[in-house]
Order: structure tokens, then sequence, then C-alpha cells
């Protein structure tokens, strides 16, 4: 088994200012994106030019951050936010959702489609392959927050974490969550939108690719322990939330590409 490598979660801390990694690993998930949106904004086919992204990803930092403490709140620890609601501000203690930070960023796409004229989808398809560099990143700001960790395992890589209040090796999930969030999904997707594809393709897959990633990880990640499982003993709240991506991924790959047949 290994042991959790204990990392102080305060990346800098002057007098009462402390500024702490996971909120780290958010300013690197913006600034890969700006990064990568000024690469992907000089393909011709692009629906933005380079001078656009920076106010993109303005409006896209808004609607993660946003997005995530509210779907956080809606999907998982409503109760936390009844008993404390200045909780709701302490980001940087952890309690973000994806799902609602996925809600947050198309809302923000929406009204940047509009604005640009570009659209809905051209600015989805633009964004996709952006987003998982922030996803990894925000996955190993759970690690060095030492929360999300899996089930018991006797797996040679089974990791102590201290916070579990226990001495049980555990599958390190968020780094799993890292490789295929982060790594894998990245990889596809950047490969897959090299070159022009059909509109809504480039959505659709990144649903479908997240949706099934997060499925599979659930199943050796502990859910929350004020929600435990949903049903049967193992459904989880995070697998509820990722079968519509999956089924809605699947389906936009399916329109994009009949559409462009016909």
């Amino acid at each position: 088994m290994l042991q959790y490598p204990q990392i102080d979660p305060v990346a800098i801390a002057i007098g009462p200012l402390k500024i702490h990694w996971y909120g780290l690993t958010y300013l690197v998930g913006f600034a890969a994106a700006w990064w990568l949106g000024n690469i992907r904004s000089r393909k011709p086919w692009s629906p933005l030019k380079e001078e656009q992204v920076g106010d993109l990803i303005f409006y896209m930092a808004l609607g993660v951050i946003l997005g995530g403490r509210f779907g956080y709140v809606v999907f998982y620890n409503f109760d936390a936010f009844v008993a404390d609601p200045l909780w709701l501000l302490r980001v940087w203690e952890g309690g973000m959702a994806f799902h609602g930070g996925l809600l947050g960023v198309m809302v923000a796409m929406v009204w940047f489609g509009r604005k640009t004229g570009a659209g809905f989808w051209k600015i989805a398809d633009f964004v996709a392959p952006l987003v998982p560099v922030g996803l990894g990143a925000g996955r190993v700001g759970n690690f060095i927050n030492g929360e999300l960790w899996g089930k018991p395992t006797d797996l040679p890589w089974g990791m102590v974490f201290p916070q579990a209040q226990d001495a049980l090796a555990r599958h390190p999930s968020q780094l799993y969550q890292v490789a295929l969030e982060g790594v894998a999904l990245f990889v596809i997707l950047w490969w897959f939108s090299a070159k022009e594809r059909p509109k809504m393709a480039v959505s659709g897959l990144f649903l479908l690719c997240y949706g099934v990633f997060r499925f599979l990880v659930e199943f050796v990640r502990l859910p929350d322990a004020h929600l435990g499982y949903l049903a049967f003993d193992w459904v989880t709240m995070g697998q509820v939330l990722s079968l519509p991506m999956i089924i809605a991924g699947a389906a936009l790959i399916a329109i994009a590409y009949r559409r462009e047949k016909s």
C-alpha cells in the first residue's frame, strides 16, 4: 500500500492571506483554456478570432465557478448551505460539482454565441477540447485536499488517506479521474477536433466520453457520506447525473453525422 503524501492545502500564506492549491488549479485550467483557445482560433474554420478568446474564457470562468458551486449545493449538499449560508462563498474548502459547472458554462456559451453571432453549437464545439486540462487540474486539487477518495482495495497502488480516519488502503480515485477526465479526454478531443467536424460532433464526443469515464470511476469512488448510494447499493449521484450526458452525447454525434450526409 502507499501512504498519502501529506501536502499542505495552502500553497502560499502571507499573514491572514492564504492561497490554496485548490484555487490555483482553477487558474491553471483557465490559463490552459486561454492558451489552447488561441491555438484553435487560428484554424480556418474557427468561429472566433484570437482577440475574442480572452472574453470567452472570462465568461466561462464565471460559469464554472457560479454553476459549479450552485450545482454542488443543489445536487449534493443543500443541508450544509441551509445550516451555514456563508459556506457557499468558501469555495477554497472544496465543494464544486462538475455537472453544475457544465450548466454554468452552457449558459455562458449561449450568451456568448448570441453576442458574437456564432451560435451556441459552434461555440460549444470550440470550447469542448479546452475543458479537460481544467478538469484534470481540479482533480489534482481534490487529491491535495485529501478528499473524494475511493473504496478500500488490495491493489498495490492502494493509498491510505489520513482524512478517512482508518488505516485502509483505498483507490486513489482522484488520480484515476486525472488520467481519464484530464489526460485521456484531452487527447481524444484534441485529436478529433484537429480537423473540421460536423457541427455538434465535438460537443457530443465530449459529453459521451466524460459521461462514460465518470460513470466508470464512480464504481470505485465512495459517494458523499451524507448521500450514500441512491439505489441497489452501487448507484451514485455522479452516475445518475452522468447517464443523461452519455445518452445526449451519443445522440448529438448521430445527429451531426446524419445531417452531414443529408
